[in-house]
């Protein structure tokens, strides 16, 4: 990663370029402790050509944050791409360090001293992933989908064996995940949303890391708890065949989630 550094009268903008991870992040604390060096305490990043960012470079800007304000200054984002913004926003961490549209607003919020939106409100969030699941057994698909008005929300057409249904998952760990699914086009009211994944059902189900990797992971799994909802169903699946490299990255995945959660209750006092 590229960092130009652009000074300002009691401000410098940061242009960051290329990837930010977690071998760039020895260099941007550099960067932030020249600043403070130079008796410069407000500064702006901006993330207009990032187009990665990942766990590690999020808790280095939140440190960042943090050693500006110990300093009496303070940081603002600014221009973030659409991969940083949504990032930003699905973390919860643009409640903690103000992100603005353009360097001159964030210039011109640093020198009127604009508040942050820091405080105890700024809750961490749970990435909301999209999840693919399918049941492992073709029958069971058959079975239940048999409907004449049930149509396939992914691709659209009426029902086969390339179903899948579309999910938000809310919670992963090592050794499984849980999601929430509202049946989507398939009819299903949530006693049959409960029948259809009952416990013991086999699925195939296909998550993202957004902050290490690109697409879906998949995993073989086996339905272990189910909550019928209003109008949903919440599911708690177990593991039962996760290769080595995703593995792998579940457990980085874990670790990075952990490690943000603790940045951002330090940096809103909680």
């Amino acid at each position: 990663m590229q960092i130009t550094v652009e000074p300002h009268s009691q401000a410098a903008v940061l242009h960051l370029r290329g990837e930010f991870d977690t071998f760039s992040c020895p260099s941007f604390q550099t960067e932030i402790d020249a600043l403070i060096q130079a008796g410069i305490v407000r500064a702006v990043i901006n993330l207009r050509l990032v187009q990665f960012i990942n766990s590690t470079a999020l808790g280095a800007v939140l440190k960042a944050s943090r050693t500006l304000q110990g300093a009496g200054g303070q940081l603002v984002i600014s221009h973030p791409s659409t991969f940083c913004r949504d990032i930003l926003g699905k973390i919860g961490l643009d409640r903690v360090i103000r992100v603005h549209d353009t360097d001159a607003e964030a210039l011109a919020a640093l020198s009127e001293g604009a508040p942050g939106p820091d405080g105890p409100e700024a809750d961490f969030e749970e990435d909301p992933s999209t999840l693919l699941f399918r049941p492992s057994d073709p029958a069971r698909l058959e079975h239940f989908m048999e409907k004449p008005k049930a149509e396939n929300p992914v691709h659209g057409h009426a029902f086969g064996s390339h179903w899948s249904g579309v999910a938000r998952m809310t919670a992963l760990d090592e050794e499984g995940l849980t999601f929430t699914w509202g049946g989507g086009k398939t009819g299903m009211s949530p006693f049959d949303m409960g029948q259809f994944l009952a416990v013991g059902t086999g699925l195939s189900v296909k998550f993202k890391l957004p902050l290490l990797k690109k697409g879906f992971s998949e995993a073989a799994a086996e339905v272990t708890e189910l909550a019928q909802l209003d109008d949903s169903v919440e599911v708690s699946v177990t593991f039962s065949g996760l290769d080595r490299e995703i593995a792998e990255a579940v457990r980085q995945y874990v670790t990075d989630m952990t490690f943000l959660k603790d940045e951002l209750k330090k940096a809103t006092g909680a």
